[in-house]
């Protein structure tokens, strides 16, 4: 029988929608469920003075040496009453027995993170959908590696001080929480959008790029051998890599139970798997909703104006 923790829920989001709707159906009558905005928006605070007395808006303010996603989560994390913290984004549905199955996970494994799908929206992030699949939910998933989108863990598993003030300078919340505890991540995807415009799949790769260096160096050195490997079997044996590679893929598909055509284009996606790396290690800045970051360390982040 699964303890009943008090728990901090931290959602940050642009405003009121139908994730806060959805979490605000599945607190306990302790929990509490922080909406996380950078700035005090009115009808984000109508809304939550129509909800219960667990949901409060939190105000994060403009971020100075971190990422607004960072700020937000740190905000949040220094706003809760509880030890027990969810971590989550607005990005994706949240069933009703969403967050009963996260505290249950707890229980059983400690901190817990749930796994990434990552759709695209235009045509270029459609087309990475192989890559997404494969650096993202297939490492995510056998490397235990966490996603803030489905996150949960207490307080005492982290020294919570050192966190905090880490999190202030870098970009990647749960990159930086990878650094600082153990979690385990359970079979369970949760699709999310990505992209919308050629533009903004562009600025992801170089941030997603960064990111694994930063926080997985070594994975990421270890994706990078292998990716140029399958980009060698490619150019030497066309057609033989054409058909394992695409049926390697569809069996990813079908795992992951993603319900889409763009499988075919891993073929072709590996041939430019390392120029995509190389240029979203040489980007020098990249646009994360609405701020552009010159993220030059793991914790040295300047945020300009876009």
């Amino acid at each position: 029988m699964v303890e009943a923790t008090q728990t901090s829920v931290i959602l940050p989001t642009t405003g009121w929608n139908e994730v806060c709707e959805q979490l605000v159906g599945q607190l306990r009558p302790d929990d509490e469920l922080l909406i996380v905005c950078d700035r005090k928006q009115e009808s984000v605070v109508d809304r939550v003075d129509a909800a219960p007395d667990a949901v409060q808006l939190v105000v994060a303010g403009e971020p100075e040496r971190c990422s607004g996603k960072a700020n937000a989560i740190a905000a949040g994390m220094e706003a809760a009453s509880h030890d027990r913290i969810v971590w989550t984004d607005d990005d994706f549905y949240h069933p009703p027995n969403w967050l009963e199955r996260l505290r249950t996970d707890y229980e059983r494994h400690g901190p817990t993170s749930e796994v990434p799908v990552f759709l695209g929206e235009d045509i270029l992030s459609k087309l990475l959908e192989p890559a997404y699949l494969v650096s993202a939910t297939l490492t995510v998933s056998r490397g235990d590696i966490p996603w803030a989108g489905a996150l949960i863990f207490d307080r005492d598993d982290i020294d919570e001080r050192a966190f905090l003030a880490d999190l202030r300078r870098t970009v990647s919340d749960d990159g930086l929480l990878m650094e600082h505890t153990a979690v385990t991540t359970v079979d369970r995807v949760r699709q999310v959008s990505i992209g919308g415009s050629v533009r903004e799949t562009l600025e992801n790769q170089a941030r997603f790029t960064k990111i694994i260096w930063y926080h997985n160096r070594g994975g990421t050195i270890a994706q990078v051998i292998g990716a140029a490997a399958v980009t060698v079997a490619c150019l030497l044996a066309p057609l033989p890599a054409f058909v394992l590679v695409t049926l390697a893929m569809a069996g990813l598909y079908a795992v992951y139970s993603v319900d889409r055509p763009t499988f075919l284009v891993a073929y072709p996606l590996a041939l430019v798997s390392i120029p995509l790396f190389v240029y979203g290690m040489a980007r020098r800045t990249f646009v994360w909703g609405g701020r552009r970051y010159r993220w030059r360390r793991k914790f040295d982040v300047r945020v300009e104006s876009v």
